[in-house]
């Protein structure tokens, strides 16, 4: 009899790749939203972080709930959102709890580095409760949650499912530097 906690069984995924699906996900609905901003106001406008929050919301609740519990970010890096409880793809309105915390991180985020300047940082505080909410997830050496999964009782873990970015991307390094080395070598027999 198999008496081990559900989350033993999970596949867990490193704080770095949930960082870097986080920032792809991020840069993606930045960027719509900046879209729609005037170029030569300052800082972000508040249609601008009514546009960023509703796209927050397609692509890491709509989304998410529709791709096996996976964003783009997350689909990018192998990785997805389960249900502790029952191991699947967790329903709309706790991937809504999960996501409204962090969505609310997300836009203080881009509202305090679209306010930073040069000798006010300010903007930086307006960092902490993102930095807050997911250094959590550094703390629990169990189940790897942030406050923000701890609140919809989700969690992150590893899947076969996706696009492996981080593997490929480590594989075009090594192939870029393993070219670079024969080119040194190459100039340096000419010489």
């Amino acid at each position: 009899m198999d008496t081990d906690p559900l989350y033993k069984r999970f596949p867990k995924v490193t704080i770095a790749r949930r960082g870097a699906a986080f920032i792809i996900d991020y840069g993606v609905v930045a960027l719509l939203s900046s879209l729609g901003g005037d170029p030569n106001s300052p800082g972000m406008e508040f249609g601008q972080v009514v546009v960023f929050l509703l796209l927050w919301l397609g692509m890491r609740v709509l989304l998410v709930g529709r791709n096996q519990g996976q964003s783009l970010g997350s689909w990018a890096l192998d990785m997805k959102v389960v249900d502790l409880r029952f191991g699947r793809t967790p329903l709309l309105q706790d991937l809504f709890k999960r996501e409204a915390m962090t969505g609310i991180g997300a836009v203080l985020t881009a509202i305090g580095l679209s306010h930073l300047t040069p000798g006010h940082g300010a903007g930086m505080l307006l960092l902490l409760p993102l930095a807050i909410d997911c250094s959590a997830a550094a703390t629990d050496p169990m189940r790897k949650q942030a406050f923000h999964d701890r609140l919809a009782n989700t969690m992150v873990v590893a899947t076969m499912r996706g696009f492996s970015l981080d593997i490929k991307a480590k594989k075009w390094y090594r192939q870029l530097r393993r070219l670079y080395r024969e080119r040194v070598e190459r100039g340096k027999d000419r010489e």
